[in-house]
């Protein structure tokens, strides 16, 4: 793995490197498909919509300095770690220049988040809140998530349930149960993101204490893990075709299936750093059914 010098990042290059800007498909996928049956449903918003999505995209963020942070604090992160670099352990950023950034970028949601409470009410303001607090509790705090076991069951309940439901809701003011079952495969591939990361860095966490599941059920409970949500994405189309939307389009995300295999394969049989490059396409997988996905409710 290539490592870079300090001295040759300049500040503004560091910064985006702790945005982290390949997680961000995570956080546009879900509004996108969202807002796709929201329109399928004669009831999209654009202002709400684009409000949902500059929030969202934020609290990614927000979250992503948050874990760079608490990580290099708990000293998970390491120069010379398995995974890609880290601001924090690297020395590219101070630790009060990434605390102030992590209280600039998750205010800067809130804020903008008020329209959405203005006009959505109590319920949207519980989902703002609770979704702030749940990317510092990712990393931060007495009882950190991703230090627990709980890092999955919070990715697979806020990027999908959380984020899509609640594009939805931004626009519609309603319950949608296409949405909910729309958003069990967005959950499930942006959750196999995080799946894959802790299946590489299974040995490392187990020695810096940081619990997750691959470490307390081991490897082959990762690789089943992986592979069931993949299932499970793709068993959904049926549920959405024959419950709510009778077009063949729906299964556009087919089109996804053959990367499926392929990553299927490369988790059984890579290891260690190899396994960045399964990570990088598992994020493309989770972007490539999200927005064929979202076609197919158009269409």
């Amino acid at each position: 793995m290539i490592q870079f010098q300090s001295n040759t990042i300049t500040k503004f290059e560091a910064w985006i490197l702790a945005a982290r800007p390949r997680t961000l498909f995570a956080a546009i996928v879900p509004v996108i498909v969202g807002s796709s049956i929201a329109i399928h449903d004669g009831k999209f918003e654009l202002t709400a919509a684009t409000i949902a999505l500059l929030c969202s995209i934020l609290i990614q963020i927000g979250t992503n300095f948050t874990n760079d942070l608490f990580d290099f604090l708990r000293g998970t992160d390491k120069e010379g770690r398995v995974g890609p670099q880290r601001v924090a352990a690297s020395g590219l950023l101070s630790i009060k220049e990434i605390k102030i950034g992590t209280i600039l970028t998750f205010g800067l949601s809130f804020l903008l988040g008020l329209y959405l409470v203005f006009t959505g009410g109590w319920i949207v303001l519980s989902i703002g809140v609770i979704s702030i607090l749940a990317g510092i509790a990712y990393t931060a705090g007495p009882l950190p998530l991703a230090y627990n076991g709980l890092g999955d069951v919070a990715a697979f309940l806020f990027f999908g349930l959380v984020a899509t439901v609640g594009t939805y809701y931004v626009q519609a003011y309603e319950f949608s149960w296409m949405s909910f079952w729309s958003s069990i495969p967005v959950g499930a591939l942006i959750t196999n993101i995080l799946v894959v990361n802790n299946y590489r860095d299974r040995e490392e966490d187990s020695f810096n204490g940081k619990n997750t599941l691959a470490v307390i059920f081991g490897d082959n409970f990762s690789r089943i893990q992986y592979v069931a949500f993949m299932i499970i994405s793709y068993a959904i189309l049926f549920v959405v075709f024959f419950t709510f939307k009778r077009s063949f389009f729906v299964f556009l995300p087919l089109l996804s299936l053959p990367l499926s295999i392929k990553l299927i394969k490369m988790i059984y049989t890579l290891r260690g750093n190899e396994l960045n490059k399964t990570l990088e396409l598992t994020s493309k997988l989770s972007a490539i059914y999200g927005f064929l996905f979202a076609i197919g409710i158009l269409l």
